[in-house]
């Protein structure tokens, strides 16, 4: 397919590099140089474990390019409609499990128990590959000792609605597990792990991506407790009194059941907003990359870049245009409250940015945007993000909707909808976070 005509045809040029970008992380496109060799079949064996929104897929990666004659088998869980179509002729070797995301249920519960049981009897000379993307702290959801599902839903609720960053839940998460922060590593003992991973986090920390099953945890109780005051989150008393005296802490940087472990990183948000910016440089325009670790509340982020968006228009600073400006990240939303009775708003990181910039913009011209999470999701939603164009705020307003009203209740759904604003891909099948693209003519 032709790139799109960014002057005649702005959304679909936009969407273009998205789509671009998205599959840049395809599992099966970056795998191949990071696959470690199979073990002597007369003494060892190949176990796959792993989880996250991208599980079905590198699983499907791992069983394309493993060779036919190496013994291979295992499980691997993702979110509920993320396994992508099998190829024809392609045998599966690894089960593949559905569970909730973002709150996790009874099914993730069930996967985690049993990757915990795949586990046992392992040796030195067998390999365990494990395929970790985000999502995967929902999705292995195995609760420390005290805590029951229920309370693990509750705690992951208030924790998506708190502000909290990606590390600081994470950070919670791994100490109410007996699976995450380095647990299943070491379940693994003393088979040789190799772990590869996808990035959906700021800075690109295995520590932190799906809550590190397999790495060492530099973080601690005392950490996870600050966690849940600052956000003034509460746990079961017997829950509260492990944090304190320290029984819920994960294996550390340096502990034995690391040794000989691998960790490759198979794809990057970074790489995935490159692919993007030398596309739009093919198409003729300036693309400027600002980050790939943008954190911070979703609609702030969005009022910050019109304002870079404004002055490259108006006034060719500090970029001049025609260009693409692009970023990544991962943002969050805090919940505001609202009155009873009051509609729940609809909507994730993507759609909030896209409230804050289109309210920021005044419908600027020459300035068209997209952002999306590139997993094809935002939130629990159908759509991946939102689009924003000069004619939005007025499309708005001559349906009697003011967008103010729609932010204070965080309902980006309900705001973009009805005026065809939404980005609808369908799951992707990878995760490297939030994408966004301003397009400046």
């Amino acid at each position: 397919m032709n790139i799109p005509d960014p002057a005649n045809e702005p959304r679909a040029f936009l969407e273009y590099l998205y789509r671009v970008a998205v599959r840049r992380a395809l599992p099966l496109h970056t795998m191949k140089a990071h696959l470690p060799a199979p073990p002597d079949p007369k003494k060892g064996r190949t176990l796959v474990l792993g989880a996250g929104k991208a599980g079905g897929a590198m699983a499907q990666a791992v069983e394309a390019l493993w060779p036919a004659n190496a013994p291979l088998s295992g499980m691997v869980v993702t979110r509920y409609h993320h396994t992508p179509s099998r190829p024809e002729g392609l045998a599966q070797r690894i089960e593949v499990v559905e569970a909730s995301h973002p709150v996790p249920d009874a099914a993730g519960e069930e996967a985690a128990r049993r990757i915990l049981e795949l586990t046992q009897g392992l040796t030195k000379d067998d390999l365990v590959l494990c395929l970790v993307s985000g999502g995967a702290s929902a999705l292995l959801t195995l609760p420390a000792e005290g805590l029951t599902l229920a309370d693990k839903q509750r705690i992951n609720r208030d924790l998506l609605e708190s502000g909290a960053n990606i590390a600081e839940m994470n950070c919670v998460r791994k100490h109410l597990s007996r699976i995450k922060g380095g647990r299943l590593a070491a379940a693994c003992a003393p088979a040789r792990v190799v772990t590869l991973t996808i990035s959906d986090v700021p800075g690109d920390d295995p520590s932190v991506i799906g809550s590190g099953p397999t790495v060492p945890d530099a973080t601690t109780c005392a950490d996870a407790l600050a966690v849940l005051r600052r956000y003034r989150i509460g746990v079961p008393d017997a829950v509260l009194a492990q944090l304190e005296s320290g029984a819920l802490e994960t294996p550390k940087p340096g502990d034995a059941v690391f040794s000989g472990h691998e960790v490759h990183m198979i794809a990057t948000p970074a790489q995935s907003l490159e692919a993007a910016a030398q596309t739009a440089r093919d198409a003729g325009l300036a693309a400027h990359v600002l980050s790939d670790e943008m954190e911070g509340e979703s609609r702030e982020v969005g009022k910050v870049h019109a304002a870079l968006a404004r002055s490259v228009a108006r006034g060719g600073q500090p970029f001049a245009r025609p260009c693409v400006i692009l970023s990544g990240g991962e943002t969050t939303v805090t919940v505001r409250p609202q009155a009873p009775g009051t509609p729940r708003g609809r909507g994730g990181r993507a759609g909030e940015f896209c409230l804050g910039l289109a309210q920021a913009l005044q419908g600027q011209p020459r300035v068209w945007a997209l952002a999306a999470d590139t997993d094809g999701i935002d939130g629990v939603e159908d759509n991946a993000g939102a689009f924003v164009a000069p004619d939005t705020l007025a499309l708005a307003q001559a349906r009697g909707m003011k967008i103010d009203t729609f932010m204070d209740r965080n309902d980006a759904y309900g705001y973009f909808d009805p005026i065809g604003g939404l980005v609808i891909t369908g799951p992707t099948h990878t995760n490297v976070n939030d994408f966004r693209a301003m397009l400046v003519l």
